[in-house]
């Protein structure tokens, strides 16, 4: 990988193809690995932009006050691109979200896979997940709360572990981990995320949900839907809350063409 540094650590990113840039941000589960099996189709017809999130992967947890829409427009910049295509999935949804509302300018077109809605009003499910993962933390069972989260964002409420294609749960484990580790420190410096209103945005967007997620995050797809105008709502049958993990032949028969307008 390569590495941007900077004065509050750094950012690891990779660059794999040729054409027109398309960025593409990961979960807040994962990493710019999660992406593994939809680079080569994209790569085909772009440059395919991955980056680990401040303190996700292989990028330094932060040492200061810091924002993700801060951090992509200066991974932009390193790289010398002006405007790109933005794809980004759960909580880089959120991002690729923030980023189209603070630098408008800079955005071809949005792509965003069960993103988080600020203030929603969370299920008991979801609560209960939240609960869990705290409780396993503060006892200092990491590797509870890792089979918490890999239960709630990769098995998903509506199906079985053997309902789960075969080595996911391991290629994900580490990066979960990661994640949980650095989340304090994260959470801490984090200046939160872009106030704006979605009615503002002007570039061709795509809204992903999957049906077998947690039925608040396809509520929320549905909204961001409706809410931003022209959007266009894709749902992908097999997938559950990590549709590039779960389904990345139809994720990239979506995104392709899309992309390409």
């Amino acid at each position: 990988m390569l590495t941007l540094d900077d004065d509050l650590g750094h950012l690891s990113y990779v660059l794999t193809g040729d054409g027109p840039p398309v960025v593409l941000v990961h979960a807040g589960v994962a990493d710019h690995r999660m992406w593994d099996a939809v680079v080569p189709d994209l790569a085909r017809q772009h440059t395919v932009i991955r980056y680990d999130l401040r303190g996700f992967g292989r990028s330094a947890p932060p040492t200061g006050p810091f924002s993700e829409t801060d951090d992509l427009r200066r991974l932009l910049d390193h790289l010398g691109h002006d405007r790109v295509r933005l794809v980004g999935a759960s909580w880089g949804g959120r991002v690729a979200l923030d980023f189209v509302l603070t630098h408008p300018d800079r955005v071809h077109s949005l792509a965003v896979f069960a993103p988080p809605w600020r203030g929603y009003d969370w299920s008991a499910d979801m609560i209960a997940y939240d609960e869990a993962e705290t409780a396993a933390l503060a006892s200092g069972d990491l590797d509870a709360a890792v089979r918490i989260n890999l239960d709630m964002w990769l098995r998903g409420p509506a199906r079985t572990w053997e309902e789960v294609a075969p080595g996911l749960a391991d290629r994900l484990r580490d990066p979960v981990r990661t994640s949980l580790v650095n989340q304090d420190v994260v959470g801490e410096h984090s200046q939160g995320t872009a106030t704006g209103d979605l009615a503002s945005v002007s570039v061709p967007t795509l809204v992903g949900i999957g049906k077998l997620d947690v039925a608040d995050f396809q509520d929320i797809g549905r909204r961001y839907a409706s809410a931003i105008p022209g959007a266009t709502l894709v749902e992908f049958d097999t997938a559950a809350h990590l549709i590039a993990l779960d389904a990345p032949t139809q994720l990239t028969a979506a995104l392709g063409p899309f992309l390409a307008r």
